[in-house]
C-alpha cells in the first residue's frame, strides 16, 4: 500500500448564490472604477473595503486532506485446460507462474491475483469469461493490467476487431505468455459427420477427414486405422485432406464404439487427436419373434401376453390346435383354421426372425426333418431358441429325438416329477444376468418366496448353465451357448402358475423377458460385460462376470492419454463397481485384459484438442488493442516493470502493469482565510479611513 500523504488547497464557499454573488461583485467594480475615473478622494480605501466585502461573501477556506494511497491489482491467467498438457506446456506454465509472483513481490503497491482456468467441457477454454468473473471483485481505479499463460488456444477471445477491447480486458494492458513454441505442426481426425444410431443388422456411413495443420501439409496417403468394439484393427490409406468414408455394420444392440486413427506426423506436437471415438447406438428396428404352440394347455396365453405387451416386439404366432393324426371326417371346407404355412417360416423367412419359441411343441409330423435342421442351422448360425417344455418332451414325438435335439443343452429321461416344490436360483444363477437379484429368489440357504409348481420335467448331463434348479439340485432353467446362437431350455410348464398368483406367485414376467433378451443378445443381459457411464464429474465402470473371485483389474485411460491400473470393488454377486474423477473433457477408455468400454465426459472429441498447435492468432490481436505484449515463454520469462497510464506498457524484454495512485481520504483539516470577526475590523477600519480622508 502507498504511503500516507497531504495535499492543500484553496477553496471557495460562497455565502451567496453565484448569479447574486457575481452580480454584487459587478456592481462593486463598477464602483470603484467610477471613482477612480472621477480621482475622487479615498477612491483606493473604497476600493479596498468592497475588496474585502467581496472575498468575506466568497468565504475563502483552506483545505488540507490526508490521503492513504492503495495497492493496485493485477491478474494472472494460468491456463490448465487438456491442450496445456502437451509436451512440456504444463511445466512452462508452472515455471512462468512462479517466477512472475516472485518478480511481483519486489514491486511497491502491487497486489497480484492468480486465477487458473479450467476445463469448460464441450465450450473449450473460456480464459476471458476467467477474466471477466475475476474483474468483477477488482475496482476499475485499481486495476493494474493481466498476464494470461496460455498456449493461445482460447475459445472465448473477443473475435470482432471493431469492438471496444475495453469490455473484455478491463481498459488495461493484457499480456499473452505463450508457453509451447512457434511453428508447431499437428495432425488430427476430424469427424465430420456420425449417426447416433443405427438400426441392427444395418450399416451406417461415419464421415471422417484426416488433416495436417501447419507446415506442408503431406502429400502421400497416410495409414488411418479402424477398431470397432476393440477387435482387430483395418487398415486403409487415405488422403490427407479429403473426405472418408467408413462403413460401420451395427451387429447388436446397444453401443458400438468405432475407433478411428491416423499415422503419426513426423515432428507434430502431440498425438491427441490423431484418434478419434464414435459411439453409435445400435436399436432394433422391430423384433420379430416366432411363437408355435403346440396343444392346448392352462398357459398358453402366457407368452403371447408377454410379447404382445411389448410394442417393440412384431409376434408370429401359430397354435396347433388339429394335429395330423386327428380325424374326425369333418369336412375341410367346414374349417375355419389357417394353414400352417411351414415353408414359409422355417425356410423362406426363417432368419428373418430375432427369436423362436417353441411352447409344448411336440413333432407330429407337421416339420419335416428338413425344417427342424433349417432351425439347428438357424441357431449355430446365431440365432435364437427358448423351448418351454411339458409332458410331450419326454415321449416319441419329443423334438429332442429330431435333428434340433443337437442344439438343446439336456436330454430327456423319458420321467416325469410331479409333486410339490419351489424353484430355486442356483449358486451360479446369483450371478447369471437372468436370475440375478429376482424379487424372492433364495439367497444362500434360504427359501424362495415365491409360489409352487407341481411338475417337472427330469433329464440327464445337461450342460451350459444352469440357472434355476429343482428338488434335489436338478437342473429346471438352463441357458446355453450353441456356435453363434443361445438356447434356453424350461424344463416345466407350470410357470404360468405365478401369473394367476398362486401360492404367492412369482416374478414370472421377469424371468421371462430377461430370458428373451438374454436370446437376443441384449447389451444389458451379457454375462461377461464391462461398461463405463458418467455420472457428473465422476466415471463410473461396472464389470459383470459369472466367473468365481476376484475381478481382474482395469487399466483406465484418460483423454490426455495419462494411463492408470485400479481394482474393482465388489457390489453384489457377479457385480464390480469403480468409481474415479472424470474431469478432463473426451473419451475415457478401459479395459480389464479382454474387453474395451468407452465413456465420454462432454463430446468424445472436444473442441479443447481439436487443434493442439500452440498459437496467438486466437487472443493476439486483444493483447495488441489493449496495449499488451504477445511473448513466447520459450524465450524466457519477461521482466514486469510498473507505468503510468499514459506510458507503453510492453518493451524489448518487458512488459508493464499500469500505476493508477488510487487512494482513500484518511483525514480533512478545514481552516476559514477570512474569518468574520477580520473581515469585520477591516471593512470598519477601511470606511472608517475614506470617510476621514475624504473629510478633509
Amino acid at each position: 500500500m502507498d504511503g500516507t500523504r497531504a495535499l492543500a488547497a484553496v477553496v471557495f464557499e460562497p455565502l451567496l448564490p453565484l448569479p447574486l454573488f457575481f452580480a454584487l461583485a459587478a456592481l462593486a467594480v463598477l464602483a470603484v472604477a467610477l471613482a477612480l475615473w472621477r480621482r475622487a478622494r479615498g477612491a483606493w480605501l473604497r476600493g479596498f473595503v468592497a475588496l474585502v466585502l467581496i472575498l468575506a461573501i466568497a468565504n475563502p477556506r483552506l483545505v488540507q486532506e490526508t490521503r492513504q494511497g492503495l495497492t493496485d491489482i493485477a491478474v494472472l491467467l494460468v491456463d490448465e485446460t487438456a491442450s496445456q498438457r502437451v509436451g512440456e506446456r504444463a511445466a512452462q506454465a508452472a515455471a512462468a507462474r512462479a517466477e512472475i509472483e516472485r518478480r511481483v513481490r519486489d514491486l511497491d503497491a502491487l497486489e497480484l491475483r492468480t486465477v487458473t482456468v479450467p476445463e469448460a467441457g464441450s465450450a473449450g477454454t473460456r480464459l476471458f469469461d476467467a477474466l471477466a468473473r475475476a474483474l468483477a471483485e477488482i475496482p476499475r481505479g485499481r486495476f493494474a493490467g493481466t498476464i494470461a499463460v496460455t498456449d493461445g488456444q482460447i475459445h472465448d477471445a473477443p473475435a470482432d476487431a471493431a469492438e471496444p477491447i475495453e469490455t473484455a480486458t478491463g481498459g488495461a494492458p493484457f499480456h499473452l505468455l505463450l508457453t509451447g513454441r512457434p511453428g508447431e505442426t499437428d495432425r488430427r481426425v476430424r469427424v465430420i459427420e456420425a449417426p447416433p444410431f443405427g438400426i441392427v443388422g444395418r450399416s451406417v456411413d461415419v464421415r471422417v477427414v484426416v488433416e495436417d495443420l501447419g507446415g506442408t501439409p503431406a502429400t502421400a496417403p497416410v495409414t488411418l486405422t479402424e477398431r470397432r468394439d476393440g477387435a482387430a484393427p483395418r487398415r486403409t490409406p487415405v488422403p490427407v485432406g479429403r473426405e472418408h468414408v467408413i462403413s460401420v455394420p451395427i451387429e447388436r444392440a446397444g453401443q458400438t464404439v468405432l475407433e478411428i486413427e491416423a499415422e503419426e506426423r513426423p515432428g507434430e506436437v502431440s498425438l491427441l487427436n490423431n484418434r478419434a471415438v464414435v459411439a453409435i447406438n445400435g436399436v432394433r428396428d422391430r423384433l420379430r419373434v416366432l411363437l408355435v404352440s403346440g396343444e392346448p394347455h392352462a398357459g398358453q396365453r402366457t407368452w403371447r401376453r408377454l410379447l404382445k405387451a411389448d410394442p417393440n416386439v412384431d409376434l408370429v404366432h401359430f397354435t396347433i390346435l388339429r394335429p395330423p393324426e386327428k380325424d374326425d371326417l369333418t369336412p375341410l371346407s367346414e374349417l375355419a383354421l389357417i394353414a400352417f404355412p411351414v415353408r414359409e417360416l422355417f425356410q423362406v423367412k426363417l432368419r428373418e426372425f430375432d427369436l423362436i419359441i417353441f411352447d409344448r411343441f411336440s413333432n407330429r409330423g407337421i416339420l419335416p426333418p428338413i425344417y427342424l435342421r433349417n432351425i439347428a442351422d438357424y441357431v449355430r448360425g446365431g440365432g435364437a431358441l427358448l423351448m418351454s417344455v411339458g409332458p410331450e418332451f419326454v415321449g416319441p414325438a419329443s423334438l429332442y429325438n429330431t435333428a434340433l435335439g443337437q442344439v438343446l443343452p439336456a436330454s430327456p429321461t423319458g420321467r416325469i416329477a410331479e409333486a410339490p416344490y419351489r424353484a430355486r436360483v442356483t449358486e451360479l444363477g446369483e450371478r447369471h444376468p437372468i436370475t440375478t437379484a429376482l424379487p424372492g429368489a433364495n439367497l444362500g440357504d434360504a427359501e424362495p418366496a415365491w409360489g409352487r409348481w407341481y411338475r417337472r420335467i427330469e433329464t440327464a448331463a445337461p450342460r451350459g448353465q444352469v440357472l434355476m434348479s429343482g428338488p434335489n439340485d436338478e437342473p429346471l432353467l438352463i441357458a446355453d451357448r450353441v456356435g453363434e446362437g443361445r438356447v434356453t431350455l424350461l424344463l416345466s410348464d407350470h410357470i404360468w402358475l405365478w401369473s394367476r398368483n398362486h401360492d404367492g406367485g412369482g416374478p414370472q414376467g421377469e424371468i421371462l423377458r430377461r430370458v428373451a433378451h438374454w436370446l437376443m443378445k441384449e447389451p444389458e443381459l451379457e454375462e461377461e460385460d464391462l461398461r463405463v457411464h458418467i455420472e457428473g464429474e465422476r466415471l463410473v465402470i461396472e464389470r459383470r462376470s459369472i466367473a468365481e473371485g476376484p475381478p481382474p483389474q482395469v487399466t483406465v485411460t484418460s483423454p490426455s492419454g495419462a494411463v492408470s491400473t485400479h481394482s474393482l470393488e465388489p457390489a453384489g454377486p457377479g457385480r464390480a463397481i469403480l468409481e474415479l474423477p472424470a474431469t478432463e473433457p473426451g473419451a475415457w477408455r478401459v479395459s480389464d485384459g479382454t474387453r474395451f468400454a468407452f465413456g465420454a465426459v462432454g463430446a468424445a472429441n472436444p473442441l479443447e484438442l481439436a487443434d493442439l498447435r500452440a498459437t496467438a492468432e486466437r487472443a493476439g490481436a486483444a493483447a495488441s488493442r489493449s496495449g499488451g505484449a504477445t511473448m513466447w515463454l520459450a524465450d524466457g520469462v519477461p521482466d514486469v516493470r510498473r507505468v503510468l497510464a499514459e506510458r507503453a506498457a510492453r518493451g524489448q524484454g518487458w512488459i508493464g502493469l499500469r500505476r493508477n495512485r488510487d487512494h482513500v481520504v484518511t483525514g480533512v483539516a478545514d481552516l476559514p482565510l477570512m474569518p468574520p470577526w477580520a473581515a469585520l475590523l477591516l471593512i470598519l477600519g477601511g470606511a472608517v479611513w475614506a470617510w476621514r480622508r475624504e473629510g478633509r
